[in-house]
């Protein structure tokens, strides 16, 4: 903040009272934007034309917590206009309709058939690890084999799905 050549008024006062605006902000849930209030206040300061202010310290103090809010607030607006954007799009519940649906099924049928072509093990430790969410170390134990083997087992569903995915990628 003191890059300025001329630093005074208002901005001098923010250079002093620094460390107890951040303290301040913090206590008022800035956290880790205390720094981004703390430095809007300078620029809007360097910008506006100077008055004299009876109490620079009270009015930095609230013009910091003022700024505070409105980052709240258009933070707030942001997250509400992208949850209704969210909201009016294509939710996972509507199904897409014709072609899509047909050639969705028909490569479900394709992975389904590669892993199943891959063993048993392979194909029941990909679902027990992807599908259902299990970890290795468990899987390995109620499988009754090393960790080692599920990882090698899930490194042979992974390469031959990724080597499917390519000739879908390229039909």
């Amino acid at each position: 903040m003191a890059g300025s050549e001329h630093i005074d008024g208002l901005q001098r006062v923010i250079l002093n009272e620094r460390a107890r605006l951040l303290r301040f902000l913090a206590a008022r849930g800035a956290g880790d934007e205390a720094e981004d209030v703390l430095h809007d206040l300078w620029q809007r300061l360097a910008v506006a034309p100077s008055q004299p202010v009876a109490d620079p310290v009270a009015y930095l103090f609230r013009a910091a917590e003022n700024l505070m809010r409105d980052r709240r607030r258009s933070t707030f607006s942001r997250e509400r206009r992208q949850m209704d954007w969210h909201e009016t799009s294509v939710t996972a519940e509507e199904e897409p309709l014709g072609e899509r649906v047909l050639i969705a099924r028909e490569r479900m049928r394709q992975a389904e058939a590669m892993l199943a072509g891959l063993g048993p093990r392979v194909d029941r430790v990909f679902r027990l690890y992807r599908l259902e969410g299990l970890g290795q170390a468990a899987i390995a134990r109620d499988l009754g084999v090393s960790l080692s083997s599920v990882e090698k087992d899930l490194q042979k569903a992974y390469r031959a799905l990724a080597e499917l995915k390519a000739q879908f990628d390229a039909e």
